[in-house]
């Protein structure tokens, strides 16, 4: 189970990222309207929302794929929606994404497709690109053979241990993850969720992540941006389970709600 920080969204603390007024739209069609939340250095977000809600939207905005309309984002003390494109690119150098569909090049091998990131933005030599595509391999714990295995060759778990292997190629302050269990089965889920956690424990990663799965928000995340109506509410798993809202209870107290609060509870339990 996740160890909650036990954080409140009041104060300032380590904050990486900060939304404030933010208002995201296409042509007439707004989709977020006055979001206000902040992320802390080394803890694991969830973004949970309906369909349409705008859960990879936010993603997107956030790193600076889609503009806002109205709003400020700060990513480690920089402002990404007013920035210049450079200035964008070495803060977003800092931050790693692995996009739903993992979007690696299907002419490459695994140990490729990291390597063209540290290509693309560093001058180190060959040799110690190589040196370090290795490492990242074996951060997302893949086997060592699969750094020469085009992604035609992977099953969907390795495909997406193969994107967050590239996502890690320059160190980043900031993992950003879109659906990363979405089509997993219940046991290579549940054992992304416990790499996700491993990662935060070992590098002080910070993990933003949108997910549909209610064992992963119990499993690996701290706390929870839920995306209700145009706004956001954010608060822990318990914290949200006790919210009168009636998305949130419907979500948390339908069949598979309880099935994952039951979960958490018999894991409590196990480690009291």
């Amino acid at each position: 189970m996740a160890q909650g920080n036990g954080q409140a969204d009041g104060g300032d603390g380590d904050v990486v990222i900060r939304v404030t007024g933010l208002r995201t739209q296409f042509g007439s069609n707004v989709i977020h309207e006055n979001l206000d939340f902040r992320i802390r250095r080394g803890e694991v977000m969830g973004v949970v929302g309906g369909s349409g809600s705008g859960k990879s939207v936010l993603l997107r905005t956030i790193v600076g794929l889609i503009r806002p309309a109205a709003g400020a984002i700060e990513i480690l003390g920089e402002r990404t929606d007013t920035m210049g494109e450079r200035q964008r690119e070495r803060v977003l150098e800092r931050t790693g994404m692995l996009f739903q569909d993992s979007a690696l090049f299907s002419s490459m091998t695994v140990a490729e497709n990291v390597d063209a990131v540290l290509k693309e933005h560093t001058a180190l030599p060959v040799e110690l690109r190589q040196d370090i595509a290795e490492l990242k391999i074996g951060l997302a714990e893949l086997p060592p053979d699969a750094a020469n295995k085009y992604p035609s060759e992977l099953s969907g778990g390795m495909r997406k241990r193969a994107g967050l292997a590239r996502a890690l190629a320059l160190d980043p302050e900031i993992l950003f993850l879109d659906e990363p269990t979405a089509g997993l089965d219940p046991i290579t889920a549940a054992k992304f969720d416990r790499l996700i956690r491993s990662l935060t424990a070992s590098l002080g990663v910070t993990v933003v992540l949108v997910t549909h799965d209610l064992d992963t928000l119990r499993d690996a995340c701290d706390r929870i941006s839920a995306l209700i109506e145009k706004r956001v509410k954010v608060g822990t798993m318990t914290e949200l389970m006790d919210e009168q809202d009636p998305w949130l209870h419907e979500y948390f107290h339908g069949p598979r709600g309880r099935a994952a609060a039951s979960g958490r509870v018999q894991d409590s339990a196990a480690t009291d």
